[in-house]
Parts: structure tokens; C-alpha cells; sequence
């Protein structure tokens, strides 16, 4: 505690990890969640597929159980276009145009947000409720848990962005990263326990997920909007 407490900002004494090893872990953490979350949607998939192919007593889809394509698709167009300007930030962010990124994450989150927004509203137009045939279960659970991923993913992506205005006045705040891992190691220059560095590596295993998830998105718009 004493150690935290002398300590200028405290970050320090977060992270010893060499750099090189962090972007490693946490681009596999990035994969490690891209693969639960492909397998916790992929019931919603067999759940759609399978119910539409029984059709209990007609039921699957009843008259008047109809979604709005309209709202669908804005909402699937804010989720992409908002994983795309993370992803291009992180390239960014990589080149040493931290406030280039910076900006792209503002409207990265405006966009994200918007989303849920737009989402939540769409729930209140639809016609329907999720009692109303196999169809309105599997739109209703379907759109909530996305709701719920992509709520964790603005989460995260407000931590990422957070944390790079807060070190944005280092003196390597304007020096792009080595080539490599993209982060850097402490034998090209780069000190281990330099925040920017650090920030590097989350923003691009963020990226790769938020990407995925937009995958995810419309794929959800295909199925739930246009079959």
C-alpha cells in the first residue's frame, strides 16, 4: 500500500508484464470471447431455425408477428460503422495519431449507444410481445442478450478511450509503436510500463471483438429482419 501511495499515478505497479507478452494475452482474450459469445449466440440460431421447421400448431409465426426492417437495419448500420471506426482508430493509435483515435472512439461510442437507443425503441414499436409464437421468443431473448453484448462492449470501449485521454500528455504520446506485436518491447525503446503501450494493445484486442460482434449484429439482421 505504501508502495501505491508514493507512486505519481499508480500505474506503475498495475502492470509489470512485458509488453509483448500483454498484446499476446490479451489479442488471445479477445479471441477466447469471441469464440463464447459465437457459441452463446449460436443456440439463438438452432432455436430459430429448428422452431421455424416445427411450426407447432402454427404457431411459429402468427399474423400480425411482423419485424420493421427499417429499425433493423439502422441499428445493425450503427453497430458496424461503429466497430469499423474502433478498428481504423486502432491503426491509428498504432501510428502515432492518438488524437485521430481519439476522435474516431468519440464517435465510435455515439454510434454504439445510438444503437441500443434505436434497439430499445424498436422493442416499443413492435406489434407483438415475446409470448406471441416461437418467432417473437426467439426475436425478444435474441435482440436482449446483443443488447446486453454490445452494452459490455461500450463499457469497454469507454475504459479504453478513457484511459488514453487520461496519459494522453506523455512525451510518447506522438511516437508511433515498432512494428510487431503491436505494442512494442523494452528492447526497441519501449518502457513496459508505459500506459500508451498498454492502451495499444487493449484497443486492438477490443477492436477485433467489437468487429466480431458487428459480425454478429448482421448476421442477427439477416436472420431476424429479411428470412
Amino acid at each position: 500500500m505504501a508502495e501505491l501511495a508514493h507512486e505519481a499515478t499508480g500505474y506503475e505497479v498495475v502492470e509489470q508484464e512485458p509488453p509483448e507478452v500483454l498484446a499476446r494475452n490479451l489479442s488471445s482474450a479477445g479471441y477466447l470471447l469471441a469464440s463464447a459469445t459465437s457459441f452463446f449466440f449460436l443456440s439463438f440460431v438452432f432455436a430459430y431455425f429448428y422452431l421455424r421447421a416445427l411450426n407447432s400448431a402454427h404457431l411459429w409465426k402468427p399474423k400480425g408477428v411482423d419485424t420493421s426492417v427499417a429499425w433493423g437495419t439502422v441499428v445493425m448500420a450503427c453497430v458496424v460503422l461503429s466497430a469499423a471506426l474502433v478498428r481504423w482508430g486502432a491503426i491509428d493509435q498504432r501510428a502515432g495519431r492518438r488524437s485521430v483515435w481519439r476522435v474516431k472512439g468519440l464517435l465510435a461510442i455515439v454510434l454504439g449507444l445510438a444503437a441500443l437507443v434505436i434497439q430499445a425503441l424498436a422493442w416499443t414499436h413492435q406489434g407483438f410481445g415475446p409470448t406471441d409464437g416461437g418467432f417473437a421468443s426467439v426475436y425478444f431473448g435474441w435482440t436482449a442478450f446483443i443488447f446486453l453484448f454490445m452494452l459490455g462492449a461500450m463499457f469497454w470501449l469507454e475504459t479504453v478511450l478513457a484511459t488514453s485521454y487520461r496519459y494522453r500528455s506523455l512525451a510518447s504520446e506522438s511516437m508511433p509503436l515498432p512494428a510487431g506485436e503491436g505494442s512494442g518491447d523494452s528492447h526497441r525503446g519501449q518502457d513496459i510500463r508505459n500506459p500508451v503501450v498498454l492502451n495499444t494493445a487493449e484497443l486492438s484486442a477490443l477492436g477485433f471483438y467489437w468487429m466480431f460482434l458487428a459480425g454478429i449484429a448482421v448476421l442477427t439482421w439477416v436472420i431476424l429482419y429479411l428470412l
